[in-house]
């Protein structure tokens, strides 16, 4: 079969085979928001491109949701649920500002019993692990979780990941917990950053500037909030 593929077909195949699993309304937002009639080109292209088997799809869930044609994901997983959570996240970061060096379920260490971050990026030039935690387990289970990041974070490897800037000291990550309770847990050596959403992160470090540099006019040291490069 011969056909040509445009670029946009090309950057939602690549943006499904990244994020694993991608819903219409999704794609409608991000590659077909500016045309006349959104959702009908958005249905129309991706049909195409499922006859054509470049992608799957399954009709499990409405709207319908792709996935890449190698999937190993059953049509009705529960993994499926858990992509498309990391993909609202990555949907409301964009609202902000897009992230660059988008990794889907990073696993920095290579190893099994590593830490494995559902998504790590740089927003707005800070590099950031996320854990998105859509069921509530016990203090202990997380403490665990943060002792990993501690244990990665003494190994010194991380200094020497691809997107390290070359001009600069090694960065270690802030990681962000997505959570709907907050967890007891804490480390004297990374930052832990416990939010429900990025909106409400975004939020978190507009109070905070606030009221940093409403200190600053009235003292050299200032104090409180959440202290995280987000410019």
């Amino acid at each position: 079969m011969s056909f040509r593929l445009s670029q946009r077909d090309k950057d939602i195949i690549a943006f499904i085979n990244q994020f694993r699993a991608v819903d219409r309304d999704s794609l409608v937002d991000l590659f077909f928001k500016q045309l006349k009639s959104p959702i009908n080109a958005c249905n129309s292209v991706m049909v195409r491109l499922y006859r054509l088997e470049l992608i799957e799809r399954t009709q499990q869930y409405s709207p319908t949701v792709y996935l890449p044609v190698d999937a190993k994901i059953k049509k009705n997983s529960q993994k499926i649920l858990h992509f498309l959570s990391i993909l609202d996240i990555y949907k409301q970061m964009c609202t902000y500002s897009k992230p660059k060096q988008v990794i889907v379920e990073d696993k920095p260490t290579g190893q099994k019993g590593g830490i494995e971050p559902d998504l790590f990026c740089i927003f707005k030039g800070s590099p950031f692990w996320t854990e998105i935690q859509r069921n509530q387990y016990s203090e202990q289970k997380m403490q665990a979780k943060i002792n990993l990041y501690e244990e990665f974070f003494f190994s010194d490897e991380w200094k020497a990941l691809h997107w390290q800037p070359e001009e600069r000291s090694p960065i270690f990550p802030s990681v962000i917990l997505i959570t709907p309770v907050r967890y007891a847990v804490n480390s004297d050596h990374i930052r832990i950053i416990q939010v429900s959403s990025i909106h409400e992160l975004m939020e978190k470090y507009k109070s905070s500037a606030n009221s940093q540099k409403e200190a600053r006019t009235k003292t050299a040291h200032s104090s409180g909030g959440i202290r995280i490069n987000l410019t």
